[in-house]
C-alpha cells in the first residue's frame, strides 16, 4: 500500500504541531518556563521587597532619634497591630525625603521592628 506524498506530508505536519503543544505544555508546567509578564511580575516583587527591607531601618532610627521617642513607642503599641502601620505613618516616619506621602510598606515593616 502506497501512501502519496501530500498524506504522508500532512501526517508530518501534525505530528509536528502536537509535538510543539506538547513540549509547551511540559516546559510551562514542569520545566519551569516563565512568560516575561510573569518574570518581570517576580523582578517587581523583589525589587520591592529589597526597597521595603532596606528603608525600614532608616524609619526605625528615625522613629528612635525623634522627641518623646519612648511615649511614641508606648501609643503605637497601644494601637492593634493592624493600626501601627498608620501611626507610623501618620507621624511622618516612612516618608522618605522627596516623597508627598508616606510609603505604606516601609511604615507596617518599620512598625513591625519597633513592635519586637
Amino acid at each position: 500500500m502506497d501512501r502519496s506524498t501530500t498524506d504522508r506530508a500532512w501526517d508530518f505536519g501534525k505530528g509536528a504541531a502536537a509535538g510543539a503543544i506538547a513540549l509547551a505544555a511540559i516546559g510551562f508546567w514542569w520545566g519551569g518556563w516563565t512568560t516575561q509578564g510573569s518574570h518581570l511580575t517576580a523582578i517587581k516583587v523583589a525589587s520591592e521587597a529589597a526597597t521595603v527591607a532596606a528603608l525600614a531601618p532608616l524609619c526605625v532610627d528615625s522613629f528612635l532619634k525623634g522627641a518623646n521617642a519612648g511615649e511614641q513607642k508606648i501609643e503605637m503599641m497601644k494601637a492593634s497591630s493592624w493600626n501601627r502601620g498608620s501611626f507610623i505613618e501618620k507621624g511622618g516616619w516612612a516618608t522618605l525625603p522627596g516623597a508627598a506621602t508616606p510609603n505604606t510598606a516601609v511604615a507596617k515593616a518599620c512598625a513591625d521592628l519597633l513592635a519586637k
